[in-house]
């Protein structure tokens, strides 16, 4: 998975569990595309504070990925639905019992 899509998804599942001030410094860095020197200067922290708490914030975010799993059933899950999608829009007769077999799987692992 691309670094940013994958930051975007833990931060999206995860970003409530961080402080309010690592949430802002990480949002300006990762999501906004501010640089470490401008977020440095607005914070009031220097540069290399701002490259560390970023840093920290990822390792959180991929420590509770690690331990819950959140994103990859998202992903998967988001995967299986888009090939079923595929399969419809090319089948003259879609196979009913194929369709919902594939539904209870993705019930399942919910």
């Amino acid at each position: 998975m691309e670094k940013i899509l994958e930051q975007t998804l833990l931060y999206d599942f995860y970003g409530e569990l961080l402080t309010d001030h690592q949430k802002q410094v990480y949002e300006d860095v990762v999501l906004n595309d501010y640089s470490l020197s401008e977020v440095a200067e607005e914070r009031g922290i220097s540069r290399q504070g701002v490259h560390d708490l970023v840093k920290r914030c990822n390792r959180i975010l991929q420590d509770y990925e690690s331990k819950l799993h959140l994103v990859e059933k998202f992903v998967t899950i988001k995967e299986q639905i888009e090939r079923m999608e595929a399969s419809l829009l090319e089948a003259e007769q879609p196979d009913r019992e194929e369709l919902v077999r594939q539904l209870n799987r993705i019930l399942e692992n919910l």
